[in-house]
């Protein structure tokens, strides 16, 4: 089983990313699973026709120890297995307590077990790592974790954070950084800024993904762009990330 942990600021593409690699795995013939544990509970909408699923805490809400894990996870396109952590209502609750009552749903429900997913895919909101937010890192559910940044300096700062976050718990045998993706903004100097970011964190840029006008295209239609524009640069160089990916993941 290959277990990624994809981080990033709000806003920088993580999401669009994560759903484009699902897709990817998915094509290799791997059984994909993919968890979105920002509150915002969008990770996976362009996986289910721009509809969204109902998120693992509103079930729990509604139906306590009685939920079964058909109730907690969905099938989308191709086959992708899909789940949402959700959040509690803004202002009432944290939102890291909550991913972490997510994660326990599906521990108890042996659902790693049952499923079998080759490749599981964490999309975690990194504009803040800590409590929940951190659990892909530090409870040990991902062995690695990938950045998404553009070259703005927010999103640097928000990767440097992530990137010590998971130095903090490498020692203890927990997920290690597997590297940068660059998902441009176009902005000046863009490659040379994430490299001067790679070359101080002691990692490597895995991925530079275009900014591409086919994704807007494909999400306006309720899809992924994987789904509705297979042959654009940003989706051949999603492939090529994956391909990178599982290769990274079989050589430790």
């Amino acid at each position: 089983m290959y277990r990624f942990a994809i981080y990033g600021k709000g806003g920088i593409g993580k999401s669009t990313a994560c759903a484009a690699l699902s897709c990817a795995f998915a094509e290799m013939g791997l059984k994909v699973m993919q968890i979105g544990c920002d509150p915002k509970a969008d990770s996976t909408l362009y996986l289910h026709g721009g509809e969204r699923i109902e998120t693992m805490l509103d079930v729990l809400k509604k139906k306590r120890s009685k939920a079964e894990l058909e109730d907690l996870v969905h099938e989308g396109y191709n086959g992708i297995i899909c789940a949402e952590a959700g959040g509690p209502t803004p202002g009432l609750g944290c939102a890291g307590r909550g991913i972490a009552a997510a994660f326990e749903a599906l521990e108890e429900r042996d659902a790693f077990d049952i499923l079998k997913p080759d490749v599981i895919i964490y999309d975690v909101l990194g504009d803040v790592v800590c409590g929940g937010f951190a659990m892909p890192i530090r409870e040990g559910y991902a062995d690695d974790v990938y950045i998404v940044t553009s070259g703005e300096n927010m999103a640097i700062y928000a990767a440097a954070n992530i990137a010590m976050a998971v130095d903090n718990f490498k020692e203890r045998g927990y997920a290690h950084l597997g590297g940068l993706i660059l998902n441009r903004r176009n902005v000046p100097d863009e490659r040379e800024k994430v490299e001067t970011l790679a070359g101080d964190l002691k990692t490597e840029i895995a991925a530079d993904l275009p900014r591409d006008n086919s994704i807007a295209e494909a999400e306006a239609q309720g899809r992924s762009v994987f789904e509705m524009h297979p042959d654009c640069e940003y989706v051949k160089a999603v492939r090529e990330l994956a391909k990178r990916m599982i290769e990274h993941g079989r050589n430790h």
